[in-house]
């Protein structure tokens, strides 16, 4: 499988955590006394910090009056943010993201409830503070700015195409024409597609897996988002699905937090900035084995 390119990073640094011996083995915040599904030792990517105090963040103390951390997320992502329909696990690097924060902030994962917002809804549920924060595939954009703010970015993709293993039409962008396009409401990728591109039409669901069974039934010939996406898709269903052609644009994660919490954006950032090891290590666990390499992405002060 061809690999994505994520650009520009920053050397692994030495942060007060757990040391990562067989970190891929291991699981994230975990108890290092506890075995792990094979038996093995596992060893604690993070400890939950203890003593916290965000003096002037809004989102912390709310937080803290709670007694827990109400995260965003996605539920059908592969590789990123997925949660099991028979267990209700939740795994992928996003889901692990948002729990290295919440250690960060002196939350464990039983303080943790996950919510599961579409795209679309992202901004609003930030905005009226039905959140604490929002760890997605979350673009850094403009015009979001205007309404959120982000720390990171965490991570860097760009735009793709995901077709059926046999097609041979599409391999980019330019070759849409006359084809029909799926992807989320609210996505940028898809305002992409019609602001540059000709395609015959487009179409809109709540969920990239809603997109994927309309493109393995026939339904629609491309469903375009960030790499980073469609290759946990592949990854699944390698002799049913192909990414087409390379990536068309640079598509930045951050975390969404509520507009104007500079130090929730400022201590989150510091995590990023000193926890490579981490990064890494969830990185190598989640998203390596579909086909992706990188480094981490150096924090942007005026993201």
């Amino acid at each position: 499988m061809r690999k994505t390119r994520i650009m520009t990073g920053i050397g692994i640094s030495a942060i007060a955590l757990l040391a990562l011996t067989a970190c891929n083995s291991g699981t994230p915040g975990a108890d290092p006394s506890e075995p792990g599904d094979g038996g093995e030792e596992t060893t604690a990517l993070w400890e939950v910090a203890t003593d916290v105090s965000l003096e002037g963040s809004p989102t912390f103390d709310a937080m803290s009056e709670r007694g827990g951390v109400v995260v965003g997320v996605k539920n059908d992502q592969p590789g990123l943010g997925y949660e099991d329909a028979t267990t209700g696990e939740r795994t992928g690097f996003d889901v692990d993201i948002a729990r290295w924060v919440a250690a960060s902030l002196g939350f464990d994962e039983d303080q943790i409830e996950y919510v599961t917002i579409p795209s679309a809804n992202r901004e609003q549920a930030l905005v009226n503070g039905d959140i604490d924060y929002y760890v997605g595939t979350y673009s850094i954009t403009d015009t979001r700015k205007e309404l959120i703010d982000f720390a990171g970015p965490y991570f860097l993709t760009g735009q793709g195409l995901l077709v059926a293993a046999d097609n041979e039409d599409i391999n980019g962008p330019d070759d849409l024409e006359g084809k029909i396009v799926c992807s989320v409401t609210g996505s940028t990728p898809l305002q992409r597609i019609r602001d540059e591109f000709n395609p015959g039409d487009t179409v809109e669901y709540d969920t990239y897996s809603q997109c994927v069974e309309q493109l393995l039934a026939g339904s629609v010939d491309a469903i375009t988002t960030d790499e980073a996406i469609l290759a946990g898709y592949v990854a699944q269903r390698p002799d049913e699905l192909k990414i087409a052609g390379e990536p068309f644009s640079e598509e930045r994660y951050g975390i969404g937090v509520a507009k104007g919490d500079t130090v929730m954006v400022e201590h989150i950032n510091t995590l990023l900035t000193d926890g490579g090891d981490v990064w890494t290590a969830l990185f190598e666990e989640h998203l390596a084995p579909a086909g992706i390499t990188g480094t981490q992405p150096e924090v942007d002060a005026t993201s």
